[in-house]
């Protein structure tokens, strides 16, 4: 396994003058001034104090200043505590203090809205906007910032090159992140993962997607979860990749513009992204008369099929060897299509405390419905006595398995086996060539009157596929199904129904999906929500608000 900072180091003396880290129509950092800019921070934190394990945390919007930060973190041997730029000022503080941050980079307007009293800990504040100092406790402090130039000239007399640029690698088994999960059943617990979990999945990751210093990629996802900073900033970083960001969660209009500028050689979402396009570009299309009809015909319709699928990916910008879905399951009548209009998509499985992979699969041999097979670095095994045909708890261990959680033993008791297995959560079976099939998460099952196990995952995906339904959540009311349901705005007003259609959606949503449903699981009511559900950075619901 080679140690990820190895890859990195490789990859900045390589790419010296290329461009590395982007605002789309911004600023630009070459390989040369990220290393530059890592270079800096490292005098600074010497200067102020912070040791090798010491904690700083970024709370941020995406952008390049965001990955700088990161990696002068990272690379100096300091543990790094992304949080969510989209968590509450009193969460952030909250947070800032539990982790025992002693330097926060944050955003100017963030930092506004924060209240230093709760986070006694912290020595300096830097802004991610311009990387100027927000807050110091001391004058030392504020000096050393100020003389950085200074010190930079004094450290590097004959120039600052690549040859300078040198990381430590002897540090695979200590802590490199805590990242606060922000869970559906309970409140964020910072899980902590080592420099070889991160060194395994990136093994793991060049292996199974290709990539190179030719590529370019667009950042979707929040840098402060695992996914977007595992699969949109250190994986391909770490070959020479650039990357471009959009800042705040994009608008569907500046994100397709900047697939069709950038033309990234894979895309990064969740399932829910790619459902809204299939809802708001494709159904609407397939579904039409007289294409519905001609779809049907054996060789013309899978020539329609295909010739869709190439307008979706060139809507993506044309390049995009892979899809890579990950976060939660993708829509059953979703993959269906997806796989006839034959776009190279993945579906994974996996959570904060894998880094975040648990299993995988390339799409010649992606069995529908499943997650893929458990990753080259974990073994994966079901809890059941019958793997293939009981659910049972998803449990993996492996090199990419968490330490457990910060600052909370009783937490990190419970989340492993005697044996030493990640208790997942999760409720799946194995089939006999080892791919995954999740059924749902253990803390969501519903037990029926007469003993049958319900999934409301299963149940959701079947209502989800009705019309104008944009998302949807079953819960549990006094032994009965209630089916909460966020209708699609867009494609009400869209296909300009008027109001009596639109009162009698719930209705045909009820009766649709229990046609569906078997008779332990059907629905006894539908209700309409008037906003969508609360999400996780990987776009699953908090079901623990909603009941």
């Amino acid at each position: 396994m080679i140690h990820y900072l190895t890859r990195l180091e490789e990859t900045i003396r390589q790419d010296w003058e290329s461009p590395a880290l982007c605002n789309f129509k911004g600023e630009e950092f070459k390989f040369k001034d990220m290393a530059e800019s890592i270079a800096k921070f490292h005098i600074f934190f010497e200067a102020a104090g912070i040791a090798k394990g010491d904690h700083i945390a970024i709370c941020a919007k995406n952008t390049a200043r965001w990955a700088v930060s990161f990696f002068s973190v990272n690379t100096y041997g300091a543990v790094v505590v992304p949080l969510l730029s989209d968590f509450l000022p009193e969460s952030v503080g909250n947070l800032v203090n539990h982790s025992e941050s002693r330097i926060l980079f944050t955003d100017k307007e963030i930092w506004e809205k924060l209240d230093m009293n709760a986070m006694p800990d912290v020595r300096a504040v830097v802004a991610v906007n311009d990387f100027s100092l927000l807050f110091c406790a001391d004058e030392d402090i504020r000096n050393a910032y100020e003389r950085l130039p200074e010190a930079f000239s004094t450290r590097y007399p004959l120039g600052f090159s690549g040859e300078n640029v040198k990381f430590e690698t002897g540090n695979d088994k200590e802590i490199a992140v805590i990242n606060y999960t922000s869970g559906t059943t309970s409140a964020p617990k910072g899980v902590m993962l080592r420099y070889e979990c991160f060194s395994a999945m990136i093994d793991f990751a060049i292996s199974n997607v290709h990539i190179d210093n030719r590529d370019k990629i667009v950042s979707m996802l929040p840098m402060g979860h695992i996914y977007g900073l595992a699969f949109e900033l250190i994986f391909p970083i770490c070959f020479g990749c650039t990357i471009y960001y959009l800042g705040k969660t994009p608008s569907p209009t500046l994100l397709l513009k900047a697939m069709k500028e950038v033309r990234p050689c894979m895309v990064v979402t969740v399932p829910l992204v790619m459902e809204k396009v299939y809802k708001n570009s494709i159904k609407p299309v397939i579904s039409k008369f007289p294409l519905n009809i001609l779809l049907h015909i054996p060789i013309l319709g899978k020539f329609l099929y295909r010739k869709i699928g190439r307008k979706i990916h060139e809507a993506f910008g044309g390049k995009a060897h892979h899809y890579i879905m990950g976060g939660a399951a993708l829509n059953p009548e979703v993959e269906k299509v997806f796989k006839k209009l034959g776009l190279p998509y993945l579906v994974g499985y996996g959570m904060t405390e894998a880094a975040p992979l648990l299993a995988f699969e390339q799409p010649d041999k992606y069995v529908p419905g499943s997650c893929g097979k458990a990753v080259s670095c974990c073994t994966l095994r079901i809890d059941s006595e019958d793997p293939q045909h009981i659910a049972g708890e998803i449990q993996a261990k492996g090199t990419n398995i968490c330490s457990g959680y910060f600052k909370n033993p009783e937490a990190t008791e419970n989340a492993f086996t005697e044996d030493g297995y990640l208790r997942t959560g999760d409720l799946g079976i194995m089939d006999k060539d080892g791919n995954i099939f999740i059924k749902g998460r253990s803390k969501n099952m519903l037990l029926s009157a007469n003993g049958q196990n319900i999934y409301p995952e299963e149940v959701e995906a079947v209502i989800n596929s009705q019309g104008y339904v944009l998302e949807s959540l079953v819960v549990d009311r006094n032994g009965k199904l209630v089916g909460l349901v966020c209708l699609d705005k867009d494609a009400i007003k869209r296909d300009g129904l008027d109001s009596e259609a639109v009162a009698d959606i719930p209705e045909k949503i009820f009766i649709n999906s229990n046609r569906s449903l078997p008779v332990y699981s059907r629905l006894s009511k539908v209700e309409i929500v008037t906003a969508p559900f609360e999400k996780t950075p990987k776009m699953s619901i908090k079901r623990f608000l909603y009941k």
